[in-house]
């Protein structure tokens, strides 16, 4: 952390859905290099970022199991699809300079690393990137509740979730024009308006352990960087 950044560590929440860009499916490689690229500066500023991304681009456990299929079976399908994002998205860093490491909560060993929490932590010293897949490694746990845990594990000290709006709103702001954007809010408030900005559980764990989230629209560029230097852009819970 230098005079220029306002964190030393963070946790990067990303949807699986963020990799799409203009596609229906998959990966779309000018976005993963886009964000890639906002992630590079980030470490090149000094600051230690971890990363947990989404499968929801490839296979949903929960959308599966709306389908037939068992709910543990979908939601381990959904864990690999998180692998597969995270090498994506780990070549597209290592393509714009950053070393990155590749941390599985399934063992997968001959693509990357088991997750284990001190040898992660000892990465983001290092000054590498680290990239969070497979969830929590356990059926019916959110990647949002994933990345609660891993920012909490790793000690960051505030959890960015990125999504498609610039922040927490009163309603839908798609659908309803009078829909308000909340500066700053409570864990509490979010609950207990139903919000939706990520689950319950992820938003209990922050709130028990005090960990900050900053909700904010990673489809703006320099939005991350801007985050970084202390910003008020989005939506901070606390």
């Amino acid at each position: 952390m230098n005079e220029t950044t306002h964190y030393r560590r963070v946790l990067l929440k990303l949807s699986g859905e963020a990799l799409l860009g203009e596609l229906d499916y998959g990966i779309d490689p000018k976005i993963s290099s886009r964000i890639a690229r906002e992630v590079a500066d980030v470490v090149a500023s000094g600051v230690q970022i971890g990363i947990v991304i989404g499968g929801g681009n490839i296979f949903r456990g929960k959308g599966l199991a709306a389908s037939g299929i068992d709910r543990i079976t979908g939601d381990h399908m959904g864990m690999l699809a998180t692998v597969m994002n995270a090498l994506a998205l780990q070549d597209a860093l290592e393509k714009a300079g950053v070393t990155t490491r590749v941390m599985s909560a399934v063992s997968v060993r001959d693509v990357c690393e088991d997750y284990i929490r001190r040898r992660a932590v000892r990465h983001l010293e290092k000054g590498r990137a680290v990239i969070f897949a497979a969830g929590t490694g356990n059926p019916f746990f959110t990647t949002d509740t994933a990345a609660s845990l891993r920012a909490i594990e790793v000690g960051a000290d505030v959890m960015i979730k990125a999504t498609k709006v610039d922040g927490i709103y009163s309603a839908d702001p798609v659908t309803d024009t009078e829909a308000t954007r909340y500066s700053r809010i409570s864990y509490d408030e979010v609950i207990e308006r139903k919000l939706q900005v990520m689950d319950t559980n992820a938003i209990v764990l922050c709130r028990d352990q005090s960990m900050p989230i900053r909700i904010v629209n990673l489809n703006r560029p320099g939005e991350l960087g801007r985050v970084i230097r202390g910003e008020e852009v989005g939506t901070l819970v606390s």
